[in-house]
């Protein structure tokens, strides 16, 4: 595929509301985990997205896998027969998964992504362009989503016009810790299950502190009251179990005894494993 030959104009903002797109966080670790084992002469790594299309028309992006592809400055090549034979694997597994768009590494698109595009619109209509920055510049992962399309005059094309829309992140908080240490370049060591959780809280807390302070400039008259975020509060707090304090406190209790309890004894059969090991191999060489 020649590269040349087709003009890419790329514009930052949304030009339409309907159109949106959700972003499972496997997406983004699979697509790092993919850019770390690149060939060590790829600059970038292209890949094919699996999802579904919800009823209100959003795009939900659950899955992905790397396609194997080669690129200079005047073309680009897919390895098209790996591709379907990865397609054909992964809805074995998961039939109701189906192409909705590509990926790529980097910070926009390029020369090179209109042809791509091209590929994949013939596979699925309005297929996602999905960019992600694995550099983590300033510690923040920049994830943008894309739609192309054709400018013609006549019968003749002119140029291939991308336009990003509007992309969320779907993760609960356990899955936005792991992000979290992701965008970091390095790290000194992985937090374990207690140290996650103080993350959490600590979260929790300045969330409620952010409701405190919309609650009383509401009360006060310094911020317009808002029906739905006032609906969304209220459903929160009645959905929160009645507990007296000493009754959370002993529950919160129990679940930390019960964490610690299976922290030791995988611990104590993780030390029986290693010592049956030792005593195999002492056997085997007397």
């Amino acid at each position: 595929m020649a590269a040349g030959d087709r003009t890419v104009l790329q514009f930052n903002s949304p030009s339409s509301a309907s159109l949106s797109a959700k972003v499972h966080p496997l997406v983004i670790f699979n697509i790092c985990d993919c850019y770390v084992r690149r060939p060590d002469q790829a600059e970038r790594v292209i890949g094919t997205l699996l999802g579904s299309v919800l009823p209100d028309g959003t795009v939900d992006i659950r899955n992905s896998y790397a396609v194997p592809h080669t690129e200079s400055a005047e073309q680009v090549a897919l390895d098209i027969e790996y591709h379907h034979n990865m397609l054909v694997s992964h809805q074995k597994v998961n039939p109701k998964e189906v192409i909705v768009g590509w990926y790529s590494t980097g910070l926009g698109v390029t020369g090179g992504s209109a042809l791509i595009h091209d590929f994949y619109s013939r596979e699925v209509s309005n297929p996602i362009h999905l960019t992600v920055d694995t550099g983590f510049r300033n510690g923040e992962g920049t994830v943008k989503a894309f739609v192309s399309v054709n400018l013609a005059l006549g019968d003749r094309q002119l140029a291939a016009q991308f336009q990003e829309i509007p992309l969320d992140l779907c993760m609960v908080e356990a899955e936005r810790v792991g992000f979290d240490i992701l965008k970091k370049t390095a790290v000194d060591k992985f937090p374990n299950d207690l140290e996650g959780m103080e993350v959490t809280m600590g979260r929790l807390l300045a969330l409620i502190d952010d409701v405190y302070k919309y609650v009383d400039d509401v009360v006060e008259g310094r911020v317009p009251a808002d029906n739905n975020i006032g609906r969304f509060i209220a459903e929160t707090v009645a959905s929160l179990p009645k507990l007296s304090p000493p009754a959370f406190d002993k529950l919160m209790n129990d679940s930390l005894q019960d964490q610690l309890l299976l922290l030791y004894l995988s611990s104590i059969a993780r030390t029986q494993l290693g010592l049956a090991e030792k005593l195999n191999t002492a056997a085997q060489i007397l």
